[in-house]
Formats: C-alpha cells, structure tokens, sequence
C-alpha cells in the first residue's frame, strides 16, 4: 500500500516511533445489497476499502476518494457505521503505527462495475453478506456486522 507523502516526511523525523493515523473504511454495497471486498494485493487477503486521511482532508472525502481511487466506482455515503481504535502495529521495516478508523456504509449508484485501477487490489469482488469469503481479515467482519445494523447505529469501539 502506497504510504502517503506526509507520513514518510515525518517518518524522516521521528523514525520508526508510534504515530497515531487517522484511517478511513467503506463497506460498499450495491442495489442488490452485496457488499464490495478487495483481495488485498500486501497479504492476498479479504478487506474492506480504506485509506489513511491526508492533511486537508474531510473523512467524507478522503473515503470517496479513496472509493473512486481503488474501484473507479463513485458511490453515495449513506451513514458513519463505526469509529475504531485499532491496536497498535510494528511493520516489517519497523515502523509503528497506531490507527483511529471512521467506517462509513456507502451505495454504489445501479449498473456500475468495480475495477482495479491501482496496485493495491488483486481482485475486486461483491459477496452476499452471508457469503463472506473464510480469508476475510477479521477486523473487518466487526465493520460489516456494524453497517448491516439498521438505521443511525454508530458504534465507537476501543482496543
């Protein structure tokens, strides 16, 4: 996954201590009411899409940008569905990092298909949300589980 310009100019400074980074998530789902998963290109494994937040950006933005980046799809935000404190990570070159995740529920207008148009998807597929594939990252069963709740829920969870 591309690391944003601002975090490896910071990076340059602080090296490889902990940084608390503002994440966006989408679970997307189309009018038949499949959610969209991207096999992820860094480990081969089911997610949801995301992105980390650039300075400047609205969560709103930064998720429809991060959408139309990786899918080529536009789609409608229609509620936050979660907000997650995620536990901290130590990447293979060192770096430590520690997100903070806005998850939105998000509907892709009828009749658009998903496509790859970078290096961070191998596939791009729509499941049935009693279909999810067993490879599915598990962290993002819990975001799932949160937008198919009905109406305005929007859970904050820590650790």
């Amino acid at each position: 996954m591309p690391i944003p310009h601002y975090v490896l100019a910071l990076r340059k400074k602080i090296g490889n201590d902990l940084m608390l980074l503002p994440g966006v998530t989408a679970v997307v789902f189309n009018e038949r009411g499949e959610l969209l998963l991207q096999r992820r290109s860094d480990n081969g494994r089911w997610g949801i899409l995301g992105g980390v937040m650039e300075p400047g950006d609205s969560p709103d933005g930064a998720i429809l940008r991060e959408i139309e980046e990786e899918t080529g799809l536009r789609v409608t935000i229609d509620r936050l569905s979660g907000v997650y404190a995620e536990p901290s990570v130590t990447y293979s070159n060192g770096d430590q990092a520690q997100y903070v995740t806005i998850c939105f529920r998000c509907l892709a207008a009828a009749g658009q298909t998903p496509r790859i148009t970078d290096d961070e998807s191998l596939e791009l597929t729509w499941f049935a949300a009693d279909q999810l594939p067993a490879d599915l990252i598990a962290k993002y069963r819990r975001n799932i589980a949160d937008a198919l709740e009905p109406g305005a829920h929007v859970p904050a969870r820590f650790g």
